[in-house]
């Protein structure tokens, strides 16, 4: 029985946190790997990226919270209209029927 790893997510914040914090005197990269329980590899991979593009580095793949947040704010705009008319529906048939 072999056991499937998933691929982890971390955000930028996240990776520039434990470069800072490899960066501090007296810390390892195995010490800040071991911490936050990702690979020396990875961790390398985050370095030599950040290190090559500098606040280019880590620009994720999704949209940004904030256009997710609008996204999410206008559904539920949307679902309570639909909430209310069917609402003030099921009191119209209501009162029909009695």
């Amino acid at each position: 029985m072999t056991k499937s790893k998933r691929s982890q997510r971390f955000s930028a914040e996240f990776k520039r946190e434990a470069i800072r914090r490899a960066s501090e005197d007296g810390v390892t990269d195995k010490s800040v790997c071991k911490e936050l329980g990702i690979s020396t590899r990875q961790f390398r991979r985050w370095r030599d990226e950040f290190h090559l593009l500098g606040t280019q580095a880590f620009p994720g793949q999704g949209r940004t919270r904030d256009a997710e947040l609008a996204d999410l704010k206008r559904e539920l705009s949307q679902v309570k209209k639909e909430r209310d008319f069917l609402k003030e529906a099921a009191a119209y048939f209501a009162k029909e029927s009695k």
